[in-house]
């Protein structure tokens, strides 16, 4: 599945996540997120175009975004899913990328109820990596920014939040993620930390 058509996927479960008219005991959430995922770099000199110019690979930072939801099938416990891209392209080695993270995840929510409420979340899913030739421009035209190729990783996924709801459902909810990717050798660990705030809704409060 392209990562376009696992975007869409996502949002339609998001979606439907937030249009549950829920019953007693049960819940759900829709939120979008706001922040960034970092990975060192593996320090590697590359001969991208095989002229014998070397260049450097960098480090994974930048602003992301995402969007995401859940469904709680007991006031505590549910299941959720998740998407978080890089919103623009980075330089690579000479060439232009962009990361995507999606996953799908256990809930915890052991204070269900409470006007500050912590969130763990557990799961597996995909990483996966896009890398364009850059845009080039001359007195006359510019060239498209043209896919090269990608790379897809299995990834597990930790996440711990606190929503702290400010008015009715809506709730503002800084969290940490932690995304160990499989051969992740694009950059220099497979541990590929992720820090956000997400403004959501949650239905079925009491």
């Amino acid at each position: 599945m392209s990562n376009s058509k696992m975007f869409m996927v996502l949002l339609f479960v998001a979606l439907v996540f937030g249009s549950v008219k829920t019953a007693k005991a049960q819940g759900g959430d829709i939120y979008f997120k706001i922040g960034t995922a970092t990975d060192k770099s593996n320090n590697q000199l590359i001969d991208t175009f095989g002229d014998g110019n070397l260049f450097a690979t960098p480090a994974m930072n930048g602003v992301f975004g995402g969007i995401g939801g859940s469904f709680m099938f007991r006031p505590t416990i549910g299941f959720g899913a998740e998407y978080f891209a890089r919103f623009t392209q980075g330089g690579y080695a000479g060439l232009n990328y962009r990361p995507k993270f999606y996953d799908f995840n256990a809930v915890w929510k052991p204070l269900p109820n409470k006007i500050v409420v912590p969130e763990f979340q557990a799961g597996i899913g995909g990483a996966s990596l896009s890398f364009y030739y850059p845009q080039q421009c001359n007195s006359f035209a510019c060239s498209s920014n043209s896919l090269v190729a990608s790379s897809r990783h299995f990834q597990t996924h930790l996440g711990a939040g606190v929503a702290i709801f400010v008015k009715g459902g809506i709730f503002v909810r800084p969290q940490v993620d932690v995304h160990y990717v499989k051969n992740f050798f694009q950059f220099g660990s497979n541990w590929a930390p992720a820090y956000s705030v997400a403004i959501g809704y949650a239905f079925g409060r009491p």
